[in-house]
């Protein structure tokens, strides 16, 4: 913390936080575009110290670990930059506020999802900048300030990079082991009504039952909300042959060498699909929705809207009927991808080129700033 503050003004002028090491993939390749297209340098601060950024940082990078307690809110409360860039949402709206002191905040998403539903309300109403992964969230957005008089944010047309990173992963893609078995990533969001949550030791035993291997991949905060849940179904599958179960969502592994998704309402289910071009199978749990207001703005979010679109949904009171679903997707498999790859090139701005986007941004905010 010392050593962060007593940076020269100019050390500061791009700082990125990250809340945990799952924010790399959404944060990284727009500090590596900064190095690298650029040459300056990026401060990155990061409330996880497991994080590798503070072992083995990338050229260009100042890593300082501050924590996630009082030190962390004093720090933000503070903080002296140009430019805060975070993951995070709700700023303003809980212990995290906004500095004293003029910083310009830049929100990048790190989910392809809609902005009114899945995350709580007000969620990004105090940012400066809001980088867009398409369309549906300038439109959301756009009509969120105008249904409760907000000041309108600048609004980046921007993409994914993540996406972009599993896009160019899938061009050298891995091979599954040569078992003649399709496999079958289970990779749903978190919260009491998802599908692990709910009947996920049931739907794995089906696919199991039905000679697919399967590999459960939780979202990070299931470990935090459901440890126990997550441990029963680890431990009921252990000695199966064809189970696997990975944690570590950095990882796109499981990406590259799955046949198909299953998810519930999770963003993961929208970067499998339009990244590896592949359909998802959607368990219709209960919608996840954070914010009990999110009708108001009358769009229908994306990730409702799109699920027929690119896969199948699966009714809960057909959960033994998942591998003849999981069958006939697979079956299909040609035929969406062709459908997939039109409505990415819909949904998402700038593929392949989303981290240099936000750079070329970034550059001209903070000499504006000068």
């Amino acid at each position: 913390m010392r050593a962060f503050t007593s940076l020269p003004p100019e050390q500061r002028s791009i700082v990125f936080y990250s809340e945990n090491s799952g924010s790399w993939p959404h944060l990284g390749p727009i500090v590596n575009s900064l190095a690298t297209d650029h040459n300056l340098p990026v401060t990155y601060l990061t409330s996880s110290l497991s994080d590798w950024i503070l072992v083995d940082p990338p050229r260009g990078v100042s890593p300082y670990f501050i924590g996630d307690g009082h030190l962390r809110t004093w720090l933000f409360n503070s903080l002296k930059a140009r430019i805060l860039v975070m993951t995070m949402p709700d700023l303003d709206s809980f212990h995290i506020k906004r500095s004293v002191y003029p910083v310009h905040y830049v929100y990048t998403h790190h989910s392809i999802v809609s902005t009114h539903m899945i995350y709580r309300e007000g969620a990004f109403d105090h940012f400066d900048t809001v980088f867009c992964v398409g369309p549906h969230h300038e439109r959301e957005i756009r009509a969120t300030e105008k249904q409760y008089n907000l000041s309108e944010k600048t609004l980046l047309q921007h993409g994914y990079p993540r996406l972009d990173t599993i896009i160019r992963e899938a061009t050298c893609e891995s091979t599954s082991p040569d078992d003649a078995m399709d496999r079958i990533l289970v990779a749903p969001s978190w919260g009491s009504h998802g599908l692990l949550e709910t009947c996920g030791e049931a739907f794995v035993g089906h696919l199991l039952e039905a000679f697919f291997h399967v590999t459960v991949r939780p979202h990070p905060m299931s470990r935090n909300l459901n440890g126990p849940t997550l441990d029963r179904l680890r431990t009921a599958f252990a000695k199966h042959p064809n189970f696997s179960y990975e944690e570590d969502v950095t990882s796109t592994e499981s990406f590259r060498t799955s046949d198909l998704m299953v998810s519930d309402w999770s963003g993961a289910a929208l970067e499998y699909a339009f990244g590896r071009e592949r359909p998802v199978l959607f368990v219709d749990v209960p919608r996840k929705v954070n914010n009990p207001h999110w009708q108001d703005i009358e769009i229908e979010p994306i990730e409702a809207s799109i699920r027929s679109d690119i896969g199948a949904v699966l009714p809960l009171e057909h959960l033994a009927d998942a591998p003849a679903f999981v069958r006939n997707l697979l079956d299909r498999r040609n035929e969406y991808r062709t459908r997939i790859r039109a409505m990415r090139e819909t949904y998402v701005f700038n593929i392949g080129k989303s981290a240099k986007t936000a750079a070329d941004y970034l550059v001209s905010i903070a000499k504006m700033k000068e």
